[in-house]
C-alpha cells in the first residue's frame, strides 16, 4: 500500500511532532514495531529510546523518548510520551552534564543519600541523549 500516515508525538508540555510520515519505527515495552499506512490498530507501552520514521520526502528522521503509550491506527500513530525531544533540539552539552551529574550519584561521590533507581534512570536518558545528538548527526 502506498501512502502515508500521520505521526504525532507529544508530551504533557507540548506538541513535538506532527507530520506526514512514510514509516515509523518505536520502542515498544515488548520490541521494536513499525508502523505503515493501513496497520492494524493496536495500543502498546513505550520504553525509553528513539523513534524513527521517514518523513514523507523520504527523509529519516529521530526523537528521543522516555517511555509513554503509542497507538497505531490504520491512517496515524499517536505517541503520548512522558518527555520526548527531536534530535536537533538535543542541547549536548547538557546532555553531557546530567550524565556527569548521575554518574557522580551511582559512584558515590555526591553527598547527599542516592536513589539509585532515579541516578540510573538519569543515566540511561542522558546516554540516549548524547548518542543520539553525537553519533546520528
Amino acid at each position: 500500500m502506498a501512502g502515508n500516515i500521520k505521526l504525532e508525538v507529544v508530551t504533557p508540555e507540548k506538541s513535538v511532532v506532527s507530520e506526514e510520515a512514510q514509516i515509523v519505527i518505536a520502542p515498544g515495552t515488548l520490541g521494536e514495531f513499525g508502523v505503515l499506512i493501513g496497520h492494524t490498530p493496536f495500543l502498546t507501552t513505550l520504553k525509553l529510546g528513539v523513534i524513527r520514521y521517514k518523513d514523507a520526502k523520504g527523509v529519516e528522521r529521530f526523537v528521543f523518548v522516555s517511555g509513554g503509550f503509542a497507538e497505531a491506527l490504520p491512517d496515524r500513530v499517536t505517541v503520548l510520551a512522558q518527555s520526548a525531544e527531536r534530535r536537533r533540539d538535543i542541547d549536548v552539552s547538557r546532555a553531557k552534564a546530567a550524565y556527569e551529574r548521575a554518574m557522580s550519584r551511582i559512584e558515590g561521590k555526591a553527598k547527599e543519600d542516592i536513589d539509585f533507581v532515579r541516578a540510573k534512570a538519569a543515566l540511561d536518558r542522558a546516554l540516549y541523549r548524547v548518542k543520539l545528538a553525537e553519533t546520528l548527526r
